[in-house]
């Protein structure tokens, strides 16, 4: 009698889509090593899964919009702030008296010792006195991994406005490139097989695409019913294809399995 395979742990994780409008609709994108386990050498959004330090309740005291977050998305909305600067050295934060974050050389020589755990995020934090700005991040999806795969996550995806004055820098570790790109045109380049793109970051820049503005996604990612999207693998005459729920804001969606990345 064969022996049943243990579930496969669901990790809850988040993700962040960097917009901005200058110089036009643009989203901001960064390379995964090629040494990396998942995703490698793919085009991403900067995300990952959240870290112990995330669910810290010291964060009350160095967030803006604490206690506007539900309690069980908090840590997700930390993780995808910091994701944000340990992968392309982006912090969304604003100082004491409400002025925008704008960056520090003191967070750019730390990052290394923060995506390592050598040292926390909120230490960090701490030290340039800034606070995390929760509610600037907005719920734009949310994707759980397939049953089927070796690892599995619990997504969130959040659209924030990028501040237009922090520069974008890969870490050289996890992201061997960072750049900002329109949605349009991400999804050229993977057609033509000039970039790897997976199958969730192609469907949401599918939807991304749909905007022509900061505002517009912002407003359509308000708007729009949140419906989980738990990919599953359905067979056809032609073969298994992967279908998502029709109502997730994807339309009608049924991709061959030979054909995912």
């Amino acid at each position: 009698m064969s022996e049943e395979k243990p579930a496969v742990p669901i990790r809850p994780a988040a993700t962040v889509l960097l917009v901005r409008d200058a110089p036009e609709f643009q989203v901001l994108m960064v390379k995964r090593h090629h040494q990396i386990d998942f995703a490698s050498g793919a085009l991403v959004f900067p995300g990952g899964k959240t870290h112990q330090g995330d669910h810290d309740s010291a964060w009350e005291g160095h967030t803006t919009g604490w206690h506007d977050v539900d309690p069980d998305e908090r840590p997700l909305r930390i993780a995808a702030i910091r994701e944000s600067y340990e992968e392309a050295g982006i912090i969304v934060a604003r100082h004491p008296d409400g002025s925008v974050y704008h960056g520090n050389p003191r967070a750019d020589a730390a990052r290394a010792d923060i995506e390592a755990d050598r040292r926390s995020f909120l230490d960090l934090i701490v030290e340039l006195d800034i606070r995390l700005e929760l509610t600037a991040l907005t719920v734009f999806a949310r994707w759980i991994t397939p049953d089927m795969m070796p690892k599995r996550f619990d997504t969130w995806f959040y659209v924030v406005s990028a501040d237009s004055t922090q520069l974008a820098a890969h870490d050289g570790r996890e992201t061997v490139d960072a750049e900002w790109i329109a949605p349009g045109e991400a999804l050229r380049l993977a057609a033509a097989g000039e970039r790897t793109v997976i199958f969730p970051t192609r469907m949401n820049l599918q939807l991304l695409a749909e905007s022509s503005s900061v505002t517009e996604a912002v407003e359509k990612s308000r708007a729009r019913t949140l419906v989980t999207v738990l990919p599953k693998v359905e067979r056809r005459e032609g073969g298994a294809v992967l279908v998502i729920p029709p109502d997730a804001g994807y339309g009608a969606v049924e991709e061959s399995m030979s054909a995912i990345r």
